[in-house]
């Protein structure tokens, strides 16, 4: 199973904003420390904005903050929103012709690895992965985007 960019990107939004608060993130910003198009991680931006998990903040100054607490946003929030589904084989899928459906146990097995998956994802967040803050504002270069701004006002 491989996660797709949206998912990988949409985690690594969240993980700027939160290590960024209390400050609002830019897009570009966001864009530019993970090297993705801006028009990408807009479309990523729409689902978790409209699901709660980012909130936008209008205006001149504005940008995208964390639509909750860190603390209360799970990797399985996120990659539900951003995958399309999770089936593992054609046996998950509706209309799936297998003659052994219903009598064959990789359905079940695959069933309970997803179910283990989703379990763990479900047990990290957002703050789990943004806690080494300091060491990452420096690799997202959000320390010295805070020294340019401060020394533009």
């Amino acid at each position: 199973m491989r996660l797709t960019r949206q998912s990988n990107y949409a985690i690594r939004a969240l993980v700027y904003c939160a290590v960024n608060e209390p400050g609002l993130s830019r897009v570009a910003d966001i864009a530019r420390a993970y090297n993705i198009s801006e028009l990408f991680l807009f479309k990523l931006i729409k689902p978790l904005v409209e699901n709660g998990l980012l909130a936008t903040v209008r205006g001149r100054n504005g940008g995208i903050k964390l639509g909750k607490p860190a603390d209360e946003i799970t990797l399985l929030d996120t990659i539900r929103l951003t995958e399309e589904n999770f089936a593992l084989a054609e046996c998950f899928e509706d209309g799936a012709d297998c003659p052994l459906i219903g009598e064959c146990d990789l359905n079940g097995a695959l069933r309970e690895a997803l179910g283990a998956f989703f379990e763990v994802l479900a047990s990290y967040t957002i703050a789990d992965l943004a806690s080494k803050k300091r060491s990452i504002r420096d690799r997202l270069g959000l320390t010295a985007l805070d020294l340019v701004t401060e020394t533009a006002h």
